[in-house]
């Protein structure tokens, strides 16, 4: 396993939520990836309908403001993890979402048995070679696990902010 993990990953725990998608590494894959997590988030109450981050308006609690928030981070490392499957492997064919309690975990399978790697930090003026170093600092953990029959999943890890009463 490649990664920075906080546990091994282990089997998901009784009680998972898990949602599943196909993905064909055709154009417009990643925008389709990217929904169906956004879906996912607004069922398991990260996002309010109509709304895809941080808000400004009405009575919003900051640690509501903390939840959009780790769920725009959720958005934009969804998109990075299919996108570097496009870009640097065979393409994706599948995205999984599992929730178990607060954390959520996005892993994304591609054909491709080599791991992804994190490049050493680059100039920030050129363009690319950022996504993995996006997900390394906004998720709680992350690897890379092979996949029977060839390829890889490649997995994040982020924790729900608790709401404050």
């Amino acid at each position: 396993m490649t990664g920075r993990p906080v546990s091994s990953a282990g089997p998901v725990p009784t009680g998972a939520d898990r949602r599943s998608l196909p993905l064909s590494g055709a154009p417009g894959t990643v925008a389709l990836g990217r929904e169906f997590t956004r879906l996912a988030l607004r069922a398991w109450g990260w996002l309010p309908r109509g709304e895809d981050g941080p808000g400004t308006g009405g009575a919003g609690l900051p640690s509501e403001d903390a939840v959009r928030a780790a769920a725009a981070d959720v958005l934009l490392m969804t998109s990075e993890l299919v996108t570097n499957a496009c870009q640097h492997a065979t393409g994706p064919y599948r995205l999984e979402l599992t929730r178990y309690g607060p954390l959520v975990r996005v892993a994304v399978r591609d054909g491709d048995d080599r791991p992804p790697v994190l490049r050493p930090r680059q100039v920030l003026a050129r363009p690319g070679g950022h996504g993995l170093r996006v997900v390394d600092r906004l998720s709680a953990a992350w690897g890379c696990e092979p996949v029977d029959g060839g390829g890889k999943s490649v997995w994040l890890e982020i924790v729900r902010p608790p709401a404050e009463h």
